[in-house]
């Protein structure tokens, strides 16, 4: 009866009947109380998302499958300590961290959350060495800024412990029982003549059940222990992904609703027993992800700013797009021949023909043995004739035969070959090394390193949502709106279902000010999923492109809501307040920011221009100081930077950091700007004229620049020249506070600056 409620409880949640396999579980606990099947009850809850259920069912259970599902429900509900002590053993603290390298994992994500950096690395480190497919550990570790390269990470050590795990003979019970398997088939000869064939496949099936009811996990989503590692993962707990299928040219593809889902097989070794980790969906992290969490919209810094800040990091965003939108149209191709080429929009899918293929653990291969063997005896009676010599070397022969043939492996349902295991364990690991190396790259920052290394993945997995949004991400870093728009757009054809990286895509439309765009893209979001903080981050932007900026922070603290542990949101929140000139909530919420993500370096940023705005250019220093750290590679936080070292008077290492901010972005014009107002302070008229008649050249619509003209002019006493640009900067319409400082400067024309600073 318990091998019956079990079989039923796996079953039900193979086909995600979730209050079922409840209902069944209870009964089964009820009539045989054991632990284990209370694993199995509080698996139940956990996969309906009532971890609050599973909390109190194996609270004050001892076993480690237990103390790690206990651990799960507790990092679900935010209770981090619980789940600490529930994975590191107070009493034992040698003790090995239960489930392998998903306990290393989740205990990571507990020291991360709790601001203990260098433990979080090592467990992040002890997970993919445990398991090199862990790349959910290795993506953390990139986000932390400690990832190691990944041909390092993913090399020769990673194929190695690969292969053993898949290759290993004496821990793996799937290839005894093949090994079992073929021994029976090989005796076939030698079982009396009354046992008939039906009766041994019905001994090979009793066989099979009783392995399956000791030996497997009392998870359906469990598989047997899995080779050199702790108790086995649960799979179930997968978000099921579908397959990229041709990317019509026409409509984007409609949203996909039923997907296949991704359950185990309780009579085959499921691939996801390994060590790795299946947490996505289980463990309630920040949906980021994980990402990448969102880059800063970035505020001007115009001589005569508005009294709240902008979002481009140029000074004309309009100069830009138009000088972005009139270059040739170059788009992104999956394997690209050189750089230059991105071609985004004309790159298409190969269509990918799916196959599913499901053999019975060992039984498959015999059964065939089995039938080929009644066939055999039923046309060839001579065989019972044979000598006994030739009889007994024939079944030493077919016994050997089939030790040889236990050379092969049961992987993921299917039955490969030796050698397949290795080819397959080598070809998983190059692309890995691919990936992880362009991620890595994107979290330092280094976008255009990591756009050539995306290139080289196959066209089928450049084309994939996930690549093209970190090329959508990589494209936004280095400033290139119209690109990002690309990669984002194809992104969203590709995968409508997905919501990672459309926090940056709104961010995208928001500096392009594509008000429609970002306006369906909220809609969009919205209908997809209400409860993802990516959704009310896109509506945000919508609200705030429009300036309604009040409704814009109620949808940023929306995101916030849901999930207080992206970064983005907090951030957002700041921007809007520094918006409505509130800098002590903003100040607030770029903390906030931070304590989730100390690398975020978009909030280090935001606190560096309100203390800017402040004029406290000591705060202001350190803050820019600490975002330049982290991403050394921005142009504007550059430009802040040097700014900040003016004001604190540092200005030769503030020139040095101007010459630098230039040389990284050549396109944007602010950090020649605010070399040319360095050069005035230090009254290097000369100097600061050739910047700005450079500069004018890039961007001739700029009422700064010749304000800033005309007040050098004013300074070296040329009235007439310094009224033509006062003039010019007027025909510009710059804003309300500008012409109000303009029209200031001009009736203290010919007033003297030493008169001027007294008055």
């Amino acid at each position: 009866m318990e091998a019956i409620l079990i079989d039923c409880v796996q079953k039900n949640l193979r086909h995600f009947m979730h209050s079922n396999a409840i209902f069944i579980s209870h009964r089964l606990c009820a009539h045989f109380p054991s632990e284990t099947n209370l694993q199995l009850l509080a698996g139940c809850y956990l996969q309906c998302n009532q971890a609050y259920a599973a909390y109190h069912i194996l609270k004050g259970t001892q076993t480690p499958q237990s103390r790690y599902l206990f651990a799960i429900s507790c990092f679900q509900m935010d209770l981090l300590s619980e789940a600490e002590a529930a994975l590191c053993s107070s009493n034992e603290p040698n003790a090995e961290v239960p489930n392998g390298s998903a306990g290393h994992y989740l205990l990571g994500l507990i020291y991360r959350y709790t601001d203990r950096r260098k433990s979080a690395i090592h467990h992040f480190k002890e997970a993919l060495s445990m398991d090199p497919l862990m790349w959910a550990a290795y993506e953390e570790l990139c986000l932390l800024g400690a990832a190691a390269e990944a041909t390092v990470v993913f090399g020769e050590a990673a194929t190695l412990c690969l292969q053993k795990q898949y290759l290993n003979c004496a821990t793996s019970p799937s290839l005894h029982s093949s090994v079992e398997d073929c021994r029976i088939v090989a005796a076939r000869h030698t079982v009396s003549e009354d046992v008939s064939p039906r009766q041994l496949r019905q001994m090979q099936g009793l066989k099979d059940n009783a392995r399956n009811h000791h030996g497997a996990s009392i998870f359906g989503g469990m598989a047997a222990e899995p080779m050199n590692s702790g108790p086995s993962n649960i799979s179930f707990y997968n978000t099921p992904s579908p397959k990229a299928t041709q990317l019509s040219s026409v409509a984007p593809p409609p949203l996909c609703r039923n997907m296949l889902p991704n359950g185990p097989n309780l009579n085959t070794l499921s691939s996801d027993s390994s060590p790795k980790s299946t947490l996505n969906s289980t463990i309630q992290a920040p949906r980021r992800k994980f990402v990448g969490e969102g880059k800063l919209r970035k505020i001007s810094g115009r001589l005569f700013s508005d009294s709240g800040p902008r979002r481009s990091s140029r000074l004309s965003s309009e100069a830009s797009i138009n000088a972005n939108a009139n270059a040739n149209a170059t788009v992104l191709s999956g394997n690209g021949i050189n750089n230059t080429s991105k071609h985004l929009g004309g790159s298409k899918l190969s269509p990918i023909k799916f196959r599913s293929m499901t053999i019975r653990k060992g039984q498959s291969w015999a059964n065939e043995n089995i039938d080929e063997g009644i066939h055999n005896d039923a046309q060839n009676d001579s065989r019972l004739n044979i000598t006994s010599t030739s009889s007994c070397s024939s079944h030493a022969i077919e016994v050997k035969s089939c030790e040889q043939e236990a050379a092969i492996f049961p992987v993921g349902g299917l039955v490969m070959s030796s050698s397949k295991v290795i080819s397959g364990t080598s070809e998983i690991l190059s692309l890995l090394r691919v990936l992880g190396e362009g991620y890595r790259l994107s979290c330092l920052y280094r976008c255009q390193d990591a756009l050539d290394t995306y290139l080289k993945l196959p066209h089928e997995h450049y084309n994939t949502g996930w690549v093209l949004c970190q090329v959508g991400k990589a494209y936004f870093e280095s400033v290139d709106y119209v690109e990002a728009d690309r990669a984002f757009s194809l992104a969203r054809q590709i995968t409508p279902y997905s919501l990672e990286g459309m926090d940056i895509y709104s961010t995208v439309l928001y500096h392009l000010k594509e008000d429609m765009k970002l306006s369906y893209l909220a809609q969009e979001l919205i209908s997809t999923d209400r409860l993802a903080p990516q959704s009310w981050c896109a509506m945000g932007n919508c609200y705030s492109l429009q300036k309604d900026h009040e409704t814009a922070l109620k949808n940023f603290q929306r995101a916030v809501q849901l999930n207080p542990r992206f970064a983005y949101a907090h951030t957002l929140c700041g921007h809007e307040y520094v918006a409505l000139e509130d800098f002590e909530n903003g100040i607030k919420c770029y903390q906030s920011a931070l304590k989730v993500d100390e690398r975020h370096y978009n909030a280090w940023y935001g606190l560096g221009m309100i203390y800017l705005r402040q004029e406290k250019f000591d705060f202001s220093e350190y803050q820019f100081r600490k975002a330049f750290q982290i991403n050394p590679q921005s142009s504007v936080i550059m430009s802040y930077f040097g700014t900040a070292l003016h004001a604190v008077k540092r200005s030769k290492e503030a020139m040095v950091i101007m010459d630098k901010a230039i040389l990284a972005d050549q396109k944007n014009p602010l950090p020649m700007y605010q070399k040319a107002n360095i050069l005035l302070s230090l009254e290097k008229f000369d100097e600061a004229l050739e910047v700005l008649e450079e500069l004018k050249e890039c961007s001739p619509n700029e009422s700064s620049v010749y304000a800033l003209m005309g007040n050098i002019y004013k300074r070296r006493n040329m009235h007439d020249r310094a009224m033509l640009h006062y003039g010019i900067a007027l025909d510009l319409k710059p804003s309300a506070t500008d012409v109000a400082t303009i029209k200031a400067a001009i009736e203290k024309l010919h007033v003297p600056d030493e008169i001027e600073d007294n008055l």
